[in-house]
């Protein structure tokens, strides 16, 4: 186990919300060589399970669509300390989470990372299909260099 992990979230057979998921694809095929001291994860929609995988790490950077009002295909970087969670939860299954309250849950437990890190991106369409939307699948290569740029401040 590394000190530092990315967790791509989402769920890549609805479009956009799986932005998450395929940075963390396209990072690990391209650049794990790099930063043989990075875990990447494809946390889906990992739910409570990613106590565990954040668990006694110095770092976390999470990456997922999020609904922010921006432009689609916009990513932005924040903390826990950043944001409030806005997400409803429909309580249908274990795997359904808020990500903040993981968080939460992981600093209660004295098991949370010193650094945890979220990229957000804007998704255009959160719908059945599998593929990212034009804006999104356009802004790939940017998405990659700001989730790198983190990386190489470990």
């Amino acid at each position: 186990m590394n000190d530092t992990i990315v967790l791509g979230l989402g769920n890549p057979l609805m479009g956009d919300e799986g932005v998450g998921v395929r940075i963390v694809q396209e990072l690990q095929s391209t650049w794990g060589n790099d930063f043989p001291q990075v875990d990447f994860l494809d946390a889906g929609t990992g739910g409570m399970g990613i106590l565990h995988w954040i668990a006694g790490r110095r770092k976390a950077v999470f990456i997922d669509c999020a609904l922010m009002g921006e432009q689609p295909g916009s990513i932005r970087r924040f903390t826990p300390d950043q944001v409030r969670t806005q997400k409803v939860l429909a309580h249908q299954s274990l795997h359904e989470a808020d990500i903040l309250n993981i968080i939460d849950v992981s600093r209660h437990l004295g098991e949370c990372p010193d650094q945890v890190v979220f990229f957000g991106i804007e998704p255009e369409s959160i719908a059945e299909r599998i593929g990212l939307s034009p804006p999104l699948e356009n802004q790939l290569p940017q998405y990659l260099n700001e989730v790198i740029s983190e990386l190489r401040i470990l």
